[in-house]
């Protein structure tokens, strides 16, 4: 468990698997005794606004839906990136979905217009 003091501790190693070699998991409760201030450490702010998160270090910024919840589910029942099929006319997409970016039907020419 990191705490706040770590960003300024002189034993800290920046490294999110490793706290510090005294205490590589984090030190236990919300006070360091091995606390070593490092002059050279700047604190590391981690403001974030709303609509975003920190993710490995970095500010992610969430995407707006603009789906309401019935169409979300309507997009998980009916679209082949889910089903593997075509909407309109049944026929079976390729299964190697993961390289897939567009789910155009070549049977019958239906068109995935969600990007």
């Amino acid at each position: 468990m990191k705490i706040p003091e770590c960003d300024r501790c002189l034993l800290y190693s920046h490294n999110p698997h490793l706290f510090c070699a005294v205490h590589p998991a984090g030190p236990q409760g919300d006070s360091c005794l091995d606390f070593r201030l490092d002059p050279n450490a700047q604190a590391e702010e981690l403001w974030e606004p709303e609509g975003a998160t920190y993710y490995n270090g970095e500010l992610i910024l969430q995407p707006q839906q603009r789906l309401t919840q019935q169409q979300q589910q309507e997009l998980l029942d009916t679209h082949p990136m889910f089903t593997g099929r075509c909407p309109r006319c049944n026929a079976e997409f390729d299964r190697d979905w993961s390289a897939r970016v567009h789910w155009d039907c070549s049977e019958c020419g239906w068109m995935d217009d969600t990007v």
